[in-house]
């Protein structure tokens, strides 16, 4: 494997890792579980299952859009 090779699949799984990090803090609104009320805490997590459903949608798009 050459240099760019290695770098691009690095920076691909930091992109990756950034992208999941960034849609449970949205989900969240920024608190932690701790902070949150029952409620709170059961709203996002239909948020995160949302959020997951739509990755997983654009993935199987974009298969079909090859």
């Amino acid at each position: 494997m050459n240099a760019e090779r290695l770098i691009r699949m690095g920076m691909r799984m930091l992109m990756r890792k950034g992208m999941r990090k960034g849609a449970q803090i949205a989900a969240s609104r920024g608190k932690k579980p701790d902070e949150m009320t029952p409620e709170e805490r059961q709203q996002a997590k239909m948020a995160q299952e949302t959020a997951r459903k739509a990755q997983k949608t654009a993935r199987v798009a974009r298969r079909f859009m090859r």
